[in-house]
């Protein structure tokens, strides 16, 4: 049926499974002749079994989703997973998505192809509307498809950066529509940034005719970036949506999907992809969720939000204990912050250092912003970067719960916060004491002076 399996199957099953595919391929028949220049050869073993034997990847020279007559499993690999990653976007909230398809590149790479098939539907077009988030690949996307990012800073309300959508459309009249390739917006992401007003982003792009491209990097795992992104192609325009496999679906860095609402749009962008293509990716999703089943997918996202909640309590807690704040960002489903007052005040190092010390102790994936930092990238220079804004109010600390995530992992990391938070008002505190006695000593020598 094409359909992800309700329940998982055991290794052994998927083995043979795959096996059978493999067997389909010409590099394993046992009379294969081969005289071309690509024949499936590999020299080691080892490499041999980690791929299963498949090893003619998918796709043919000018078509990653067409069928390779000398290699029919690896094809029927390829449909399949595309087949079982659509199934899995409509259970997670995107219902009416068409058409998707697995790409053996990350998100930023994936995001740069859909802007190269867009150009030739747009040959004027040299601009792109980039409601700013403070991450390089997606920035880098946009240049190396030869387009000009239009940075559109974001609106502080509250503690929440959300969209500045009146200066979307100001933009958008100043600069023309034609002229403009796509709007180019972001689910998922680091709080205080939330996910982007999808909704209001689709019909601006409805009314000016102009597509609409989302980054939903992590944004799978996520009821809320899923409703966001259906919302948005049911009132106005969605043209593609690009996740990241690894973030989503625990398997290794080096795929994404790119999905859609009009299949003849994603078959476009499948075929700007120049030749055939590593079917690594293919097989690590494919393998991961027939493993797991939608029961067992299911079951992760429903952990995932669970643990969020579990996370935003317990982290409210330290802060309060730390006089602190944990900042109010009920639209960022999956990442949350803590502000770091007490450290930052006239003193970037300690709110730095903090960072060094929590990853020192094994503390991977939090994030610490201080405030105003610099950073170019490719010739556009980003104020307060990493804050997705020129002048945030504080400094900050992120951690999110993304699926996979144990209570083990929430109550180790707060509790190496807490010594580390402990640490640093500590030193802080024994600085203060220097400078006060340095201080007075100084003004001992000037009254004896």
């Amino acid at each position: 049926k094409g359909k992800c399996p309700e329940d998982g199957w055991d290794e052994s099953t998927i083995e043979l499974f795959l096996h059978e595919l493999a067997i389909m391929d010409s590099n394993n028949f046992l009379g294969n002749c081969g005289v071309g220049e690509r024949e499936g050869r590999v020299a080691s073993g080892l490499v041999a079994r980690r791929h299963y034997r498949l090893i003619h990847g998918i796709g043919r020279s000018g078509d990653i989703s067409a069928v390779q007559p000398k290699a029919a499993g690896s094809s029927l690999l390829n449909k399949l997973t595309n087949s079982v990653v659509l199934d899995i976007i409509k259970l997670a909230g995107v219902r009416t998505v068409t058409n998707c398809f697995v790409v053996p590149m990350a998100t930023g790479m994936s995001l740069t192809l859909c802007f190269l098939t867009l150009r030739h539907k747009r040959p004027k077009a040299k601009y792109i509307i980039w409601p700013r988030i403070d991450q390089k690949s997606c920035f880098k996307s946009m240049i190396t498809a030869g387009f000009e990012p239009v940075v559109i800073e974001n609106v502080l309300e509250g503690d929440e950066l959300r969209t500045d959508i009146e200066a979307v459309e100001a933009k958008i009249k100043a600069l023309g529509a034609e002229n403009i390739l796509c709007v180019h917006s972001t689910t998922s992401c680091f709080a205080p940034r939330v996910p982007d007003r999808l909704e209001e982003l689709a019909v601006i792009c409805a009314s000016y005719d102009i597509p609409h491209i989302v980054n939903n990097a992590y944004g799978v795992q996520s009821s809320k970036c899923m409703h966001l992104i259906q919302q948005g192609a049911r009132v106005g325009r969605i043209d593609a949506f690009v996740q990241s496999l690894d973030k989503n679906f625990m398997v290794p860095v080096g795929g994404a999907i790119i999905a859609g609402f009009s299949e003849s749009f994603i078959q476009e962008i499948s075929k700007m992809y120049p030749g055939r293509a590593s079917a690594s990716p293919s097989l690590d999703v494919l393998i991961t969720l027939l493993s797991l089943g939608t029961s067992g997918y299911k079951q992760l996202l429903k952990e995932r939000k669970e643990m969020f909640s579990y996370l935003s309590s317990e982290l409210k807690k330290l802060a309060d204990i730390h006089n602190e704040r944990l900042l109010d960002t009920p639209h960022n489903p999956i990442s949350l912050a803590m502000s770091l007052k007490n450290l930052d005040e006239n003193n970037d190092a300690a709110v730095t250092q903090l960072g060094s010390m929590l990853f020192t102790r094994q503390v991977s994936g939090a994030r610490v912003v201080p405030c105003g930092s610099v950073q170019m990238v490719n010739n556009y220079t980003f104020k307060g970067f990493m804050s997705h804004t020129n002048d945030y109010p504080c400094a900050y600390l992120n951690a999110a719960s993304a699926i996979g995530i144990k209570k083990q992992d929430v109550d180790t990391f707060l509790k190496r916060l807490d010594k580390c938070l402990k640490t640093s008002w500590k030193e802080r505190k024994k600085e203060e004491s220097v400078d006060e006695i340095s201080n007075s000593n100084t003004s001992s020598e000037q009254l004896e002076g």
